[in-house]
């Protein structure tokens, strides 16, 4: 007897190649990524690829759009857990707690930091900055955090994203002393 396969939809297609893009961006950045490893990743032709984000530039920009929009539903969601009337220090805890999906989601900071890396490229870092700066908005709107206090928030949120990239934080995180030492320093002082 022969097994039937189920044809994909178009859009079943394109968001298998967008979490291929993702993963394969994540690991080896813009530059170094080609668009038929993301092709061979998700069982498609590099064609195909290109005839559904049209170039490598936009495909990067498409999963750049998609972490951005996982980081912010991440916010939400913390936020909406938080006590309603939280005041804006335990509503930056609420979010600040909601972290550990980032730290599992590894794929989200890389694609992130590869992004700020990428932003000499005028089109990727007006998409960069701009998300950047909706993350920011949406820390305060969701916190009534002050400036300061979302500029604290997000260096430390930049400091956990360098050491997941580094691996000495999140769950396959190897042993560093130093590290350990600035995560219990983070969670002793509520950061």
């Amino acid at each position: 007897m022969m097994a039937t396969r189920t044809r994909m939809t178009a859009s079943e297609r394109g968001e298998q190649v967008l979490r291929a893009a993702v993963s394969a961006f994540a690991e080896s950045g813009y530059a170094a990524t080609r668009t038929d490893e993301i092709a061979r990743r998700s069982g498609v032709s590099q064609p195909y690829v290109i005839r559904l984000f049209g170039t490598k530039q936009n495909l990067f920009r498409v999963a750049l759009h998609r972490v951005c929009d996982r980081i912010e539903e991440i916010f939400r969601t913390a936020r909406a857990e938080a006590e309603p009337e939280a005041d804006p220090e335990a509503a930056m805890a609420a979010l600040g707690n909601g972290y550990h999906h980032f730290l599992a989601e590894r794929e989200l900071l890389q694609v992130l930091l590869h992004g700020f890396a990428a932003s000499a490229d005028p089109e990727i870092g007006d998409e960069v900055r701009s998300r950047f700066g909706d993350i920011y908005h949406l820390i305060r709107d969701l916190t009534g955090a002050s400036e300061t206090e979302a500029r604290r928030f997000l260096a430390t949120g930049m400091l956990l994203t360098v050491m997941s990239a580094m691996r000495v934080a999140g769950p396959d995180a190897g042993p560093a002393a130093w590290a350990m030492e600035i995560m219990e320093d983070l969670i002793t002082r509520g950061d």
